[in-house]
């Protein structure tokens, strides 16, 4: 059975999409820690990150650089932090997330609730930047 990554990049569900290639896709997360949190993935569904061939996660982490880069560009932060968790969705994920200060990337704290125009915009500064 398909993770949900698997079925938003298949496009199967609906999603804020900032970046794709023929193996990777990004979008925004929808219980963002900060506008403009995006989760990066490779279309290869694979449990944990460091279950990537190492060929396979070398490609991932060049795509979610340049993805970073279009954040950091597209929105108001010191920094985009970086972080892999794998808990939730079992399948590899990198959260780039737009910082001020270290706390902003708090995954205890409260998510935000962003409304769908503002998720459109923000996608479309990120894709455009």
């Amino acid at each position: 059975m398909a993770s949900i990554f698997s079925r938003i990049a298949a496009g199967e569900i609906t999603s804020y999409k900032v970046a794709e290639d023929d193996r990777h896709f990004a979008f925004l997360d929808i219980n963002p820690m900060a506008p403009g949190h995006v989760l990066v993935i490779p279309r290869r569904e694979v449990d944990y990150l460091f279950d990537l061939e190492p060929e396979e996660y070398g490609a991932l982490m060049e795509f979610a650089r340049k993805v970073a880069l279009k954040v950091k560009k597209a929105m108001p932060c010191q920094r985009v932090g970086v972080a892999v968790l794998g808990m939730e969705v079992p399948h590899a994920h990198i959260h780039l997330v737009p910082l001020q200060t270290e706390a902003d990337m708090d995954f205890r704290a409260p998510k935000r609730q962003i409304a769908p125009e503002e998720m459109q915009r923000i996608a479309e500064a990120i894709a455009n930047a």
